[in-house]
């Protein structure tokens, strides 16, 4: 569709170089979300849109404000498929699947489209991409790899803000328990396993 090829090459030209976050992610949510689409029969439209456009604000993780970023692309988005004659629906469905899609918002999204949006995005947070996206991120926030006293949390409730490792427990092993979809679900337990083969590999050698 020549429609998200224009949507692409805009996203292309206002995203930051966050490595987490940045237009090597959106690709990568764009794939998973149009395996998913296709094996949910969704709007391919609707929902490729949304995932060209989930991440087009994204405060550092560091601001007060970076639980904001899903409702702030939500905003933006509005205004770029305006641009592009979506109809007033169909940017509804867009935007809500954006504005519903973070993990910091706690939600579970209304639409299927927004379902799979979420899906899409949390599979990109598992697996090797996602432990290379937990320390990069962490490399810009300075953070320690893990709590030498306990590094896996089995005393204490995990502070990610302070170390990597807690990042794993705080957010990234519970994604799978809360996938939307069935290849979702599928996909999540293989990457989850991977997480738990690094964690496992990492407590031998530390």
């Amino acid at each position: 569709m020549k429609i998200l090829d224009s949507i692409k090459n805009e996203v292309i030209s206002i995203m930051d170089n966050d490595p987490a976050h940045d237009f090597e992610h959106v690709m990568r949510v764009y794939k998973n979300a149009q395996k998913i689409s296709k094996k949910e029969k969704a709007n391919q439209k609707l929902v490729l849109s949304a995932a060209l456009l989930h991440d087009i604000v994204s405060y550092p993780k560091s601001s007060k404000r970076s639980k904001l970023s899903s409702i702030d692309s939500a905003k933006k988005s509005k205004i770029i498929l305006k641009k592009y004659n979506f109809s007033d629906d169909e940017i509804i469905i867009v935007s809500d699947a954006i504005a519903e899609h973070s993990f910091s918002q706690n939600k579970v999204p209304q639409t299927l489209e927004g379902k799979i949006l979420q899906d899409a995005d949390r599979l990109d947070a598992l697996g090797a991409i996602g432990i290379a996206r937990v320390f990069a991120t962490s490399g810009s926030l300075n953070r320690s790899f893990y709590n030498i006293d306990d590094p896996f949390c089995n005393k204490r409730n995990p502070d990610d803000d302070l170390w990597a490792v807690d990042h794993f427990f705080n957010k990234l092993v519970k994604l799978e328990s809360m996938m939307n979809t069935r290849f979702g679900k599928i996909e999540a337990k293989k990457r989850t396993k991977v997480l738990k083969e690094f964690l496992k590999q990492m407590k031998n050698e530390i």
